[in-house]
């Protein structure tokens, strides 16, 4: 099943771990995240024709990420894409993979030279964090910094470096029989492992959206906070004209904003702006840094504007502008 998000509780927070994920090295571990393998000579095509981002220009030790859309343009996954050889690996959020490699499979037309395999009973995934992040990857041989969206390929490793994607950090893809032996590594070099609370708190104060709670079926990559992942400079894909209507006319009439509260609510809470329905609380946590309850919420103009007094229930909160806290 996919991830979800439902309100958080106040537990003590993990001081070390939150320092670890900001000034130091964090590793999230991720059992439920899984590898699916794209190949045969219309993989690149078959995801351009499907999904926002320009996979047809993606060279060798390069990567995307990328939505496929709905015909009305709604998010319906949320992925990643590995540029090798002979294949696309692609990466989807936690816990989606084989809804993914079966939508995939459902959309392969009699002609198309595509194959997808799923790879999650052979590779696993972890993510590395933190403004130390980088330093620590010296443990598993990449010695030299990696620009935006690059792959590094250690031996049998895949290291992705996302600056704008979930909390910023490396994607590290291993085979299964090495994860014990790279996470000891990473331990080694000074980083610490973290729970998912923690991870949640730090997207949430950086207001990057997530599959599961943003990148629902109820908005559009450009209402949810995710339209650099949508090219501009491409053909034909599935949504793409109401994508492009949007852009062109500015018609996108909600976005992703944060919220100040004061106190902790559910996530699916309505929001209300001067007695009307404004929009959803699609994700709550706990700030270490403000050391106040904040959210994320895909809200209509003009009740999006930063400074604007909203109500949840019973409770008060404010409009702020993300990220709530600095990068």
């Amino acid at each position: 099943m996919p991830e979800t998000f439902s309100t958080p509780t106040l537990a003590p927070v993990d001081q070390a771990g939150y320092a670890a994920l900001v000034t130091g090295a964090a590793i999230l571990p991720r059992p439920n995240a899984g590898v699916l393998r794209l190949s045969d000579a219309d993989r690149h095509d078959f995801l351009q024709r499907m999904t926002t981002n320009n996979i047809a220009i993606l060279k060798l030790g390069q990567s995307a990420v990328t939505v496929l859309t709905s015909p009305t343009a709604r998010n319906v996954f949320v992925f990643t894409v590995i540029a090798r050889n002979d294949d696309l690996l692609l990466l989807p959020a936690p816990g989606q993979s084989q809804a993914l490699a079966r939508h995939l499979r459902g959309q392969i037309f009699f002609m198309d030279k595509v194959k997808v395999q799923d790879l999650g009973e052979q590779w696993s995934r972890l993510r590395l964090m933190g403004a130390k992040a980088a330093e620590s990857l010296a443990a598993l041989g990449v010695d030299q910094p990696l620009a935006a969206n690059a792959v590094s390929v250690q031996d049998d490793l895949l290291i992705v470096a996302q600056p704008q994607y979930e909390v910023p950090g490396f994607e590290v893809v291993a085979p299964n029989e090495r994860l014990v032996e790279v996470n000891q590594a990473l331990l080694a070099s000074g980083a610490l492992t973290i729970t998912e609370e923690l991870f949640q708190a730090r997207r949430v104060e950086l207001g990057r959206p997530a599959a599961g709670a943003e990148l629902v079926d109820e908005y559009t990559p450009l209402e949810s906070g995710l339209g650099w992942a949508c090219a501009e400079n491409k053909g034909c894909y599935t949504g793409q004209e109401i994508i492009a209507r949007q852009i062109t006319y500015d018609k996108v009439t909600k976005t992703l904003v944060g919220l100040r509260l004061n106190s902790i609510v559910a996530v699916g809470s309505e929001v209300i702006a001067e007695g009307r329905q404004a929009g959803t609380i699609t994700s709550v946590a706990h700030s270490p840094t403000l050391d106040a309850p904040i959210a994320l919420a895909i809200l209509k103009r003009p009740y999006n504007t930063p400074g604007t007094p909203v109500q949840i229930g019973e409770h008060s909160a404010t409009v702020v502008a993300l990220p709530m806290v600095a990068a």
